[in-house]
């Protein structure tokens, strides 16, 4: 890619955690817009060094007071950066200006603009880059910011000169100095409430405090904006009651929902839906993927997207990556599927949605307890009802779990015992490395192998494919 020209009258800026995945996409997203942009981090290998080096992106390898430039405009300070790490406090110890990620996007991008939100424990990432697509395929080229990569556009993030902005608002927390959630900052004037469920244990203490903060973002929808709702989901149904003031438009299966959505076709490698009398298909499976694109459908035809457009859209719409995405068939027709799934809830949708994919297929669930709230107790009762859903399952061990408190720290011998008692197979291993012997055993002709992880998981993938 030509390395984009640098415009001398926009900031300089300094990304502390340049590496991460959403940070590494924004972070190109404005270097591609003309601002001049350089950062560090501690782990600083491929793809994403070389995905930003393409950029013309200066990347230091460490995070040292040394590294710190002295012509930066902002030093943007990843969520991920806390009090000792030594670049945050060679920033605090001189005063320089620093601003949070969330902060960043309010008031270089999102300011004055028609900003789409979108929302919820589950889909933020399918449902945002779905409407991104609605709105690319009607020329309306926006802006956006997504959580993973889209595989119609095959980078996280783009600024460019449009009046809509498409950006997947996250409950987690800002930075350390902010720990308002993110979507808190992104002014909407339309806002997707996709589901709400307890999930980051770190930061939130309970389902009330999960709806307290998306109760603050439903707040800020001004009169003329739209608040989305999952109409089957009574969290959002009750933090619209209690903070709504825009309009609201509930969307679901239930009878009561304004957009219902009816007349559902599972397919082998689509699904077909009618909802507000208009008949709509999506190349991907699964009840929650028909309802992710009938809120963005929604989302879309508020801001002048036409029915046959949004058909359009969804017909030619990729995907993304990590989300049921088939990393490769063996020469024993054993499929891997690679999902970022790590709420019981997503797992069991992702599951149902591959059993319409796969008929008849024996299904097995490989998952790395690696997430803040899946390293905790707090699913000990609802992960093994979740993995059951497949007909054999692989746990490593917890990922980090020196870290926590034995008591609070989930219990794989207890989870496999669970599972064990239903006469399924379920089997605990170290590390990815023992799970790929295991499956050299017990992997037979025609299984699809569905890996849920939110991190790399050891290369599961590839060694899955190299071995069976």
């Amino acid at each position: 890619m030509k390395e984009p020209k640098t415009d001398p009258t926009l900031p300089h800026l300094y990304f502390m955690g340049i590496c991460g995945t959403a940070m590494g996409s924004a972070a190109a997203a404005f270097r591609d817009a003309g601002y001049r942009v350089t950062g560090s981090d501690s782990s600083v290998y491929d793809p994403m060094k070389s995905f930003l080096e393409s950029r013309g992106i200066e990347i230091l390898d460490g995070y040292k007071a040394e590294n710190l430039p002295d012509d930066v405009d902002y030093f943007v300070i990843g969520n991920a950066q806390s009090r000792g790490n030594p670049e945050v406090e060679e920033v605090l110890n001189r005063k320089l200006p620093y601003i949070s990620m969330p902060q960043l996007l309010r008031e270089q991008i999102l300011a004055g603009k028609r900003n789409l939100v979108v929302s919820g424990t589950h889909g933020k990432t399918t449902t945002s880059s779905i409407l991104t697509w609605m709105l690319e395929s009607a020329g309306k080229n926006p802006s956006f910011v997504i959580g993973g990569i889209p595989g119609n556009f095959e980078q996280g993030a783009r600024f460019v000169d449009s009046d809509y902005t498409v950006i997947e608002g996250d409950e987690y927390d800002s930075a350390f100095f902010d720990k308002r959630s993110k979507f808190i900052h992104y002014h909407p004037e339309v806002a997707i409430l996709n589901n709400m469920e307890f999930d980051h244990a770190d930061i939130f203490d309970n389902i009330e405090a999960i709806r307290r903060t998306f109760g603050h973002m439903v707040r800020l929808v001004p009169e003329n904006g739209l608040v989305i709702i999952n109409g089957d989901d009574q969290n959002c149904l009750d933090v619209f009651a209690a903070e709504g003031h825009a309009p609201g438009c509930r969307v679901g299966f239930g009878e009561e929902c304004d957009m219902r959505i009816v007349d559902v076709d599972y397919r082998a490698d689509s699904t077909a839906f009618t909802v507000h009398g208009e008949r709509f298909e999506i190349p991907m499976n699964g009840e929650y993927n028909v309802r992710n694109a009938a809120m963005a459908a929604v989302a879309a035809t508020f801001v002048g997207v036409t029915p046959d457009q949004i058909r359009a859209a969804l017909l030619s719409f990729i995907g993304v990556k990590r989300r049921q995405e088939i990393r490769g068939v063996t020469s024993r027709n054993i499929t891997v599927v690679d999902d970022f799934g790590h709420h019981p809830t997503a797992i069991k949708e992702a599951i149902a949605g591959m059993r319409h994919r796969f008929e008849g297929a024996r299904l097995w669930a490989i998952f790395e307890p690696r997430s803040n709230t899946t390293r905790r107790n707090v699913f000990q009762e609802d992960l093994p009802a979740a993995l059951g859903q497949a007909d054999a399952i692989c746990l490593s061990q917890v990922a980090r779990a020196e870290k926590l408190a034995p008591e609070e720290r989930l219990d794989p011998a207890k989870l496999m015992e669970t599972l064990r008692a239903t006469g399924k197979p379920a089997f605990y291993e170290d590390d990815a490395d023992a799970i790929v012997e295991r499956l050299k055993m017990e992997a037979k002709d025609n299984d699809v192998i569905i890996v849920f992880s939110n991190g790399g998981f050891g290369g599961i993938h590839n060694k899955l494919l190299a071995v069976l």
